[in-house]
């Protein structure tokens, strides 16, 4: 099956370039979530997401958000090589647990991040690969291969960028009903 690397996103929109900067900086306003080399780490992810957005108020977003965040931490997992050392488990009883490095060593390799400025809500999975995402032409018998397709479908624009440490892969959602006007020039 042939694959095409996805250009780097360039040229934005002053106020989603922006949004994108707050996205991937450490000590900026983003929610973070740390994801194991487990697959588990899916569905902890996902539920991290769902449960900021009940917190904000945009549940309406959770079907699509929930299958974006599924298919871009699968594909980090898959392909970023990154080996995460340590990560806040997602507990149905408790929450979510500590953030645990035994070693006291880097931050981990593969982190979902999410950030909200009403009506938008731009979502992120940075991993330590600096390799472009590869979209695949779509193989109908193929059991993988759709993510990056699911992911154009589900938001209203995704792309990533290279960070001095690897890469982040995102997407944007826009709250139904709100005002706002389209992330362009």
């Amino acid at each position: 099956m042939h694959s095409m690397p996805v250009p780097e996103s360039c040229d934005l929109p002053p106020r989603l370039d922006r949004a994108l900067d707050a996205l991937v900086d450490p000590l900026g306003p983003a929610t973070s979530f740390t994801v194991l080399p487990d697959p588990e780490s899916v569905t902890d992810a996902r539920h991290f997401a769902l449960t900021r957005l009940d917190s904000w108020h945009l549940g309406a977003l959770g079907d699509d958000v929930a299958l974006v965040v599924s298919e871009l931490v699968t594909n980090a997992l898959r392909h970023s090589g990154g080996t995460p050392c340590g990560a806040p488990r997602w507990n149905a009883r408790n929450g979510f647990g500590a953030l645990i490095d035994p070693l006291g060593s880097a931050p981990a390799a593969i982190q979902l991040r999410l950030y909200h400025q009403a009506p938008w809500l731009l979502c992120g999975i940075i991993d330590a690969s600096p390799a472009a995402p590869r979209r695949k032409e779509p193989d109908y018998i193929a059991e993988t291969g759709r993510g990056l397709h699911l992911v154009e479908s589900f938001s209203v624009r995704w792309g990533w960028r290279g960070l001095p440490e690897g890469k982040v892969v995102w997407a944007l959602f826009r709250a139904p009903g709100a005002g706002g006007a389209q992330p362009t020039a």
